[in-house]
């Protein structure tokens, strides 16, 4: 049983993409789903899907596809888990900065649901700090 879903996706996403594998499968979760759509949206996956266990349609998986460029290299090169189950770090909008130089992203759980720094700081909220990715 995993208690950090968010860091456990994470991590297998780095890891994936370190070892060349193409996808990446998670058990489902509506938290999960956000955040794997705005990983496509910032172009570190190449395809977001939910697909049903066997024959129930009540356990579910989320399929992710890694992004690779023309020369065979992840688009992901590296995550930093900040929020974490035992500490719960929350930002003002203040505090939603850019991440390597804008090369990276914050992504944030806020009242809008799964947000980027860039979005945080244009819409002027705040929210808990997830994870960074670069």
């Amino acid at each position: 049983m995993v208690t950090d879903r968010v860091g456990d996706f994470i991590i297998r996403l780095q890891n994936a993409a370190m070892i060349g594998k193409a996808q990446v499968v998670v058990p489902y979760s509506a938290h999960l789903l956000a955040i794997a759509k705005k990983l496509k949206e910032l172009g570190f996956l190449s395809s977001v899907e939910v697909k049903a266990k066997g024959d129930s349609e009540v356990k579910k998986d989320v399929v992710v596809t890694l992004a690779y460029n023309e020369q065979g290299v992840a688009k992901l090169r590296g995550v930093k888990r900040i929020s974490k189950p035992g500490r719960r770090l929350y930002a003002p909008t203040t505090e939603a900065h850019r991440v390597k130089g804008g090369t990276g992203a914050r992504l944030l759980s806020s009242s809008l649901g799964v947000i980027t720094d860039a979005e945080a700081r244009k819409s002027n909220v705040g929210g808990e700090n997830l994870f960074e990715i670069w």
